[in-house]
């Protein structure tokens, strides 16, 4: 808002341009006759309804940020159309920044959306709970100001909630079922050491462990998110010699490279290759076969998510963090 904003608006409604910027600020020290004068001059102007207008004096912008890694990603797609889609129910507005994995890019984006005035922020995925503890100071500190939200991330602190897939269990599940079904070499294929991530890997050796197979460090490969980058990981592992009659993926981007392996290597699925993906997106169901995948309840997670923010902004006592089982989605490319 430049001066020809305040200017116009203090001559219509008759008061000094240091008021109307008083009033845009919700400073306490104007009267409510004066307050509401101005906000009727800003709307005659046009400059009104917006979302700055409407929190003032309420001590809400009703707006919420979202912030999210990579909107490209399907998960994370789903994941803040059901965000949005629920805070519109509950009559809240939102500013979503994407912001790529690097820490100082976030931490820019973040203070951003601060700066905008948001009750809360909602940072979806698990991508921005970093590994060392000192890099997530700047969400706790923000923390004493206004509600952090994460959707299928851990961060412990004062009015930090978390909703959460239990990941571990998932997986567990997943892998018991292959090796109960005839599989011994389970190859685990994952993308990240993410919160979420190192879950998944801990269900991988939870099976292992209840099996009484030996975790084998040569069965465990982490591969970018890329549906080639896997088909090609995996014929290279193949043409290594590497011996695998399973893979257990972390995302359904991964699941669809091991079933183009598969077609490579004349390999039939799930006879000669069981494959189980996560997520169970959209990519699961645009192979032949389609894919066995986890469920990982994304709308759960996110309506979930909004309806624990709603608590705190109603001054209910809410958990700080909820756990959602997810469920496994068995299709043709396992043989349970």
């Amino acid at each position: 808002m430049d001066f020809f904003f305040f200017f116009d608006v203090s001559q219509h409604a008759g008061v000094s341009i240091a008021t109307v910027s008083r009033v845009l600020n919700g400073n306490p020290n104007v009267s409510e006759k004066t307050r509401e004068k101005v906000l009727k001059v800003m709307d005659e102007l046009g400059y009104t309804p917006n979302v700055f207008a409407r929190g003032l004096g309420l001590d809400t912008m009703h707006t919420v940020g979202i912030m999210c890694s990579d909107s490209s990603d399907p998960y994370l797609a789903g994941a803040i159309y059901y965000l949005e889609r629920s805070l519109r129910s509950h009559g809240y507005d939102s500013i979503l920044c994407c912001t790529g994995y690097d820490l100082e890019v976030k931490q820019k984006y973040f203070e951003l959306l601060r700066s905008k005035r948001v009750d809360a922020i909602i940072l979806a995925g698990s991508k921005f709970v970093e590994m060392r503890s000192r890099d997530n100071a700047y969400l706790l500190d923000a923390a004493a100001d206004l509600p952090i939200m994460l959707v299928n991330g851990w961060l412990e602190g004062e009015n930090i909630y978390s909703t959460v897939c239990d990941d571990r269990a998932a997986v567990s599940q997943a892998v018991s079922l292959l090796i109960g079904s005839g599989h011994k070499n389970v190859l685990y294929f994952y993308s990240s050491h993410s919160y979420s991530g190192l879950n998944k890997l801990e269900g991988y050796k939870d099976a292992l462990a209840a099996a009484g197979i030996p975790l084998r460090q040569e069965l465990i490969r982490q591969c970018v998110k890329d549906v080639t980058a896997s088909r090609d990981m995996l014929l290279s592992l193949a043409e290594e010699g590497l011996v695998f009659d399973a893979v257990m993926t972390s995302d359904d981007s991964l699941a669809v490279g091991a079933v183009k392996y598969a077609h490579a290597r004349n390999i039939s699925i799930p006879d000669g290759l069981s494959i189980v993906g996560y997520n169970n997106s959209l990519l699961a169901l645009c192979t032949d076969p389609e894919i066995t995948s986890v469920d990982s309840k994304v709308e759960a997670l996110c309506t979930t998510t909004v309806n624990t923010l709603m608590g705190v902004f109603s001054g209910v006592n809410v958990p700080s963090r909820t756990t959602i089982a997810s469920d496994l989605i068995k299709r043709n490319t396992t043989n349970f």
